[in-house]
């Protein structure tokens, strides 16, 4: 829900217990779409709050952060986006989101309109075969290292590092004795994101 002001209250706990309940329904056997994430992602990048993409307990703030077996993480699907703009991402934030979609848990999708677009496929193609390649999975382990206005950073499986927005930051000159003493080295990049896997 908004707050006074029709901004997204930065608590939406509720929410995805909502969408937890209804998936614990199913006997805990069916997926659902994480609009949580999609909303809280959208405000983060939109407004350049990615403090926002950290829960009160540390954790990704969507359902992905509580049961990301079941969380089906999207930017936009055929009603937010595509011909009907009900709900629609931010342009200029696209790839910035997706590159969060592809190396944190949770099953990521692609609207068909965002892969229609040739400069976007490009950066699309790298971030699934990052995902593919480093084994990036629905039940991926992410911790968070920063969580602040313009820049966000997390370690997922201990072998992946990503950050978003314009914050100047390197897993490499990064003092965190959790993320070892090898050297990162990039493995995918676009516009505000960066992710890194550790030196073989």
């Amino acid at each position: 829900p908004p707050s006074a002001h029709g901004v997204l209250a930065y608590n939406q706990d509720a929410h995805r217990q909502r969408t937890v309940n209804w998936c614990d329904s199913t006997g805990g056997t069916t997926a659902a779409f994480d609009f949580t994430t999609k909303a809280i992602l959208q405000e983060a990048l939109g407004r350049n709050e990615r403090w926002r993409l950290t829960d009160s307990q540390g954790r990704p703030p969507g359902l992905m952060g509580l049961w990301p077996s079941r969380a089906v993480t999207f930017i936009d699907n055929h009603d937010t986006g595509s011909t009907l703009q009900h709900w629609p991402f931010p342009w200029e934030h696209i790839s910035e989101g997706y590159a969060y979609l592809f190396t944190h848990p949770g099953t990521p999708c692609v609207l068909i309109d965002h892969w229609d677009n040739a400069e976007l496929r490009q950066r699309l193609s790298e971030l699934i075969m990052m995902r593919k390649k480093l084994r990036l999975h629905a039940r991926s382990k992410v911790k968070i290292l920063v969580a602040r206005a313009d820049l966000y950073a997390a370690y997922i499986d201990e072998k992946v590092v990503m950050k978003m927005g314009s914050g100047d930051w390197s897993p490499n000159h990064y003092n965190e004795t959790d993320l070892g003493d090898k050297r990162w080295n990039v493995c995918a990049s676009g516009p505000n994101y960066a992710v890194w896997r550790r030196e073989e």
